[in-house]
């Protein structure tokens, strides 16, 4: 079992879920925040996962409140701002740290696998995405800046590989 099906995470409402129910998938994890200037990007998120989902894909959304206190809101809160204003139906998880000391140890993994911009391993903002493969490897790495459509075609790739090894 490759490492991203090790972890076990909060759901948003709070219910354990290991990460080894995605296997197989194409999986988008993304750090979200509902205060942000990307925060509109959930719209193509759901889109995303909407058009892909059918062929084994799924995005993944971690709340944090780690740049510009944009992710204030208990879980509940969250939950509710984001199923009303962007109907999203992908998985949402309980609110994490990306960064450090207290990072959540999947995205300790996620920055050691594939590093940002200049080699730098930190999380820079809201709305960074990894792309993990079937066999539960990064593929990559974008910036919150790159729309998550501008993704689809690296999506299609990795959906069009096998199943995982």
């Amino acid at each position: 079992m490759s490492p991203i099906h090790h972890f076990t995470v909060y759901d948003i409402e709070g219910t354990p879920r290991g990460l080894a129910e995605f296997r197989g998938q194409v999986l988008l994890v993304v750090n979200v925040a509902s205060a942000c200037r990307f925060t509109p990007q959930y719209v193509s998120l759901e889109g995303l996962y909407q058009a892909y989902r059918a062929q084994g894909f799924t995005v993944l959304a971690f709340p944090c409140n780690q740049f510009g206190y944009q992710e204030r809101g208990e879980d509940s809160q969250i939950q509710n701002f984001c199923t009303r204003r962007y109907q999203i139906s992908f998985p949402l998880f309980a609110k994490i740290a990306v960064n450090g000391p207290r990072a959540h140890p999947l995205y300790q993994w996620l920055k050691k696998e594939k590093r940002g911009i200049f080699g730098t391993a930190a999380i820079k903002w809201n709305f960074t995405k990894f792309l993990i493969g079937r066999d539960g490897n990064v593929i990559g790495r974008y910036a919150s800046t790159q729309s998550p459509w501008a993704l689809a075609p690296h999506i299609e790739q990795a959906l069009r590989k096998g199943g995982v090894t």
